[in-house]
């Protein structure tokens, strides 16, 4: 059987074409957080500012691409501008299936990144019926399929991301961190410090809300999450690819750190306002999940930064997020009493750091009491708190909504 390195190694030479390494920086804030020597693999500083270029890039190398080559893939994010900037570089034909919901920054920076060699086609509501579309396309046309995950050539090219540490580091570290979403990144990974790197441990990273990698490996195969929260969206799978779990079946799924969405904002409003580093939520993965993992102090850490990939215009819901999830937001419904200096008895109960952010009331006529929508910013989660307890020794009847998954998907 072919020597996995060496090919990742040939697959590394050939990605100097494109773009030399991506930088391996020794972060100071988070090695002081936590006590070790943390290491950050920015991926977000890719041409296409994530990793993906490399698995597309390498599986067009190994097949020949060129001017009579014609690719297809079905993404609405980094897979196809990865495939989208190689089919450039190749001067080889693509054809890009995104789902009619896709931003249009989304789609305009594909555009940009293929630069006329790639043809974008909007179909389905969902990302399903855009990948039966797109492979449907490809059998029709005689074309190539490009799996984002699901390919021996795409998970070779990702394993360039652990080559490179490896070499910039100067050895092997204690701990490397990965993020996972199909698990071509660290399927690929994985397998080259298995040759390369044996002592240095493989710690997981998945959101929450689809932890593909997590239930695989404790149901023994892969399985198909019945919903997925598609926050994460770079990492957001409902089934982790057949090969690369068989790279990662062997470990423990206590390896595998799920990340919470609303904290996953607090990381990356973190990372930016300390760092000045702007990470996709995917990208964040890997830095979130270590306050997770035992056994952290004083060992080298490289966490992998997947992916930067970041719409600003998102930024107003992250920080609404990662307030939630500290604490310093909260949402409550109110019954107050419908009579005159109700509302200005209300204010009183405030405390100097209390912000309201939100207020929605409905009078009624025919009722004594009427609701009302309340959001409530503050600077220390133990103000909301004390609220709380002014509201109840004043009979103000009150229900937390900012975690009801019904009540707050409608009203907030």
């Amino acid at each position: 059987m072919e020597n996995f390195a060496a090919s990742v190694r040939q697959a590394g030479i050939a990605l100097r074409d494109l773009f030399e390494p991506t930088p391996l920086q020794k972060n100071d804030h988070l090695s002081a957080k936590y006590g070790a020597e943390i290491w950050l693999k920015r991926e977000d500083l890719t041409p296409v500012r994530s990793y993906k270029l490399r698995g597309a890039f390498n599986a067009m190398r190994k097949i020949g691409a060129g001017p009579q080559g014609h690719f297809v893939c079905a993404s609405a994010g980094n897979h196809a501008q990865g495939m989208a900037y190689a089919c450039r570089h190749f001067g080889t034909r693509g054809t890009i299936f995104m789902p009619v919901t896709t931003p249009r920054q989304k789609i305009d920076k594909t555009r940009i990144f293929g630069n006329g060699a790639i043809e974008i086609v909007l179909t389905g509501d969902y990302f399903d019926q855009t990948l039966a579309a797109a492979q449907d396309f490809a059998r029709a046309q005689g074309a190539t399929f490009l799996s984002p995950f699901n390919d021996p050539d795409i998970i070779e090219g990702q394993a360039t991301v652990g080559l490179e540490l490896l070499e910039q580091l100067g050895g092997a570290p204690d701990v490397v961190v990965l993020p996972v979403g199909g698990g071509g990144l660290a399927a690929g990974v994985t397998r080259l410090l298995a040759e390369l790197a044996p002592s240095t441990r493989a710690e997981f990273a998945e959101p929450e809300g689809g932890a593909s990698l997590r239930e695989a490996l404790l149901a023994g195969a892969p399985v198909t999450l019945p919903a997925v929260d598609n926050f994460v969206d770079g990492a957001a799978v409902a089934r982790i690819g057949d090969l690369p779990f068989a790279a990662l079946a062997g470990f423990d799924a206590e390896r595998v750190h799920t990340a919470p969405e609303d904290r996953i904002c607090a990381t990356m409003l973190e990372m930016l306002n300390i760092e000045g580093i702007v990470l996709e939520p995917a990208g964040a993965l890997a830095v979130d999940v270590l306050r997770d993992i035992p056994d952290l102090a004083g060992k080298r850490v490289v966490c992998i930064c997947s992916g930067g990939n970041f719409d600003f215009e998102r930024l107003p819901e992250v920080k609404e997020r990662a307030q939630r999830f500290s604490g310093l937001k909260r949402y409550f419904i109110l019954r107050m009493p419908q009579r005159p200096g109700a509302l200005r008895d209300f204010l009183q109960l405030l405390g100097p750091e209390d912000d309201i952010a939100r207020f929605e009331y409905l009078k009624k006529s025919a009722r004594n009491f009427g609701s009302v929508l309340i959001g409530i910013e503050t600077t220390a989660p133990e103000n909301l708190a004390r609220l709380c307890e002014r509201l109840e020794a004043a009979g103000i009847g009150h229900r937390d909504i900012t975690r009801d998954p019904v009540l707050a998907e409608f009203l907030i």
